[in-house]
Parts: structure tokens; sequence; C-alpha cells
């Protein structure tokens, strides 16, 4: 949801890349409740960090609760963590419907969305 907040507001600004230490799978809640607002991340899929480009990044930002932990050095590069709720697991502990889990997607969804644009004040 990150990248594609990102590549939706800031586009014209900066070159998104969106990558993990683990892969997971694209989640249909997560597309769903993104294209509500009006962005489609269907297209998107989990890569590790190892896939991005070999080059300097001006900025990292980890997103996950333990990313932060375990993300890769980045040399000369300036790093943010901010942890958000893992809404998949969230839904598992809260939701006994697809339409409470829709609720912490959107949550989630629209906690990131107010991270993301505070971004460019950095």
């Amino acid at each position: 949801m990150a990248e594609g907040w990102a590549r939706h507001l800031y586009d014209d600004l900066f070159e998104v890349y969106s990558a993990g230490i683990e892969i997971h799978g694209l989640n249909p809640l997560a597309v769903q409740v993104m294209a509500e607002v009006g962005i489609d991340i269907s297209g998107h899929y989990s890569k590790l960090v190892n896939e991005l480009p070999d080059q300097h990044f001006d900025l990292v930002v980890t997103v996950c609760g333990h990313a932060d932990e375990h993300c890769p050095f980045f040399h000369s590069t300036k790093v943010i963590h901010r942890g958000f709720d893992d809404p998949p697991k969230m839904a598992r502990e809260q939701a006994a419907l697809e339409t409470d889990a829709l609720v912490v997607y959107r949550q989630v969804r629209d906690e990131i969305q107010l991270f993301i644009k505070g971004l460019t004040l950095l």
C-alpha cells in the first residue's frame, strides 16, 4: 500500500521502489481498499531487497514492525522506520467477517497515506 500511495502522490517527483526482507503474496483486501481510493496496485508483486537495482537510494523507508531490525545496510542513505500495524495479522485477530477485515485494512491504508504525504517535509 505504501508503494501505491507513493507512486500515486509523487510519481513525478520520486523514483519509487518497494521490496522486503521476506516475500509475501499480494493481499486481495489491500488491492480492494486501495481501489476504493482510486489506486490500482493489482499489478504490484512482492520482491526481495536484493532484487532492487544496484544504485544509491536517497531515502529508504521501512514500514513493517521488524524490518528496521533486519533491514540491510544502505550506505550513505537516510533510513526512516515507521512501523504500521500488520493488516493480515490484525484482521485474523480482530475480524470475524470480511467486512470487519476491510475496516482494519482501511485504517492502515489511511495511516500510510498520511505518512507518505509527510515524507515531502523531510
